[in-house]
């Protein structure tokens, strides 16, 4: 009887909590269906240059499933490389062919080998037997899969252990009534949200730094630009995971339905980070990307951990990330009303 009545007591507990029963069933849904537009997308079709390609090689050539672009000059061919409006191109030097990659991609690399050993065949065929040559504008033939994914899932634990730790503390402050305290001194609202983020901002920006050295000097991840633009990469990124944390605890009671927050925000940011390719997902779909700060912070730290590029490149996506870190601070600043007017 006293075990039935302890069931009993927690089944009404979790069908009173509508939050939890509904994430029960709507957050493993969600998920999957992301899996599947992900894993059953429409096949990568890689864009190749053709650089002053000679007629009677280009017609005898197997130019199907991709997209050709024609090329003056080596140089412009591999201006629009550096930009990823390439995957690669493809051209002669006395009829013997040479490609040059973007490189930074292991699995787009792949696509385009294939793509330019099917193209090649038909010359093969003919009695022709070029050995083609292969060069990387980013990269290397050594590059593996966790050089790639590396810079996407640093971004992706510190955004979610700084998002999960400042939304848990936050919600602690306020069930044991400190915040309701300092909502009763002379101190603002801007300034509490502020002194929170910087109190508990100087421990996660320690957090993040520690991650970063050790992913790229203990795990030896891929460097090719500076440790500094990484290193601001990630304090943005975890700037903007903990006024992110901080203000969807003010929408829970408890550390359980903080959690339950993990799958509905965290969890999708990681599909549209790079993580996947992106132009193999349904249109309709991919528009949520550019809406997540995961998606700025992990092709900024790509640029410089793979690509090696600087400041020019990556300062967009910094300004975005610094723009949700002020959008969320403000929304907190508001958030407070929910519980005492100042």
């Amino acid at each position: 009887m006293r075990i039935t009545a302890l069931v009993i007591r927690i089944l009404r507990q979790i069908i009173r909590d509508k939050r939890t029963m509904a994430l029960l069933i709507f957050a493993p849904i969600l998920v999957l269906t992301m899996l599947h537009l992900v894993f059953n997308g429409d096949e990568y079709t890689p864009s190749i240059g053709l650089v002053n390609l000679p007629e009677q090689i280009e017609a005898q050539l197997n130019l199907e499933d991709a997209t050709i672009k024609q090329y003056e000059s080596a140089n412009l061919a591999e201006n629009d490389l550096s930009l990823k409006k390439l995957d690669g191109y493809l051209l002669f030097d006395q009829m013997s062919p040479s490609l040059v990659l973007e490189g930074s991609d292991p699995s787009v690399n792949g696509s385009v080998m294939s793509w330019v050993q099917n193209a090649l065949r038909p010359l093969q065929q003919n009695g022709a037997d070029p050995e083609l040559k292969v060069d990387y504008l980013f990269g290397s033939s050594d590059m593996g899969q966790f050089d790639y994914f590396g810079p996407v899932l640093l971004g992706f634990f510190v955004f979610f252990f700084v998002f999960l730790i400042a939304g848990v503390s936050f919600l602690r402050e306020r069930t044991t009534g400190t915040l309701e305290r300092l909502l009763t001194s002379p101190l603002r609202r801007w300034e509490i949200v502020l002194g929170y983020i910087i109190g508990f901002g100087v421990f996660t920006m320690i957090q993040a730094t520690v991650i970063a050295w050790y992913a790229i000097y203990v795990l030896g991840m891929l460097m090719e630009g500076a440790f500094g633009y990484v290193l601001l990469i990630t304090l943005l990124l975890s700037l903007t995971a903990l006024t992110l944390g901080i203000l969807l605890s003010s929408f829970a009671n408890n550390e359980l339905q903080m959690i339950q927050f993990i799958p509905l925000i965290v969890v999708p940011q990681i599909f549209f980070s790079g993580l996947f390719n992106l132009e193999t997902i349904s249109e309709w779909l991919s528009w949520i990307g550019p809406l997540t700060p995961l998606y700025y912070a992990a092709e900024a730290l790509r640029n410089v951990m793979v690509r090696g590029f600087g400041w020019e490149i990556i300062y967009k996506d910094l300004l975005v990330l610094l723009g949700f870190s002020l959008l969320f601070m403000i929304l907190n600043i508001a958030a407070l009303r929910r519980y005492r007017k100042i």
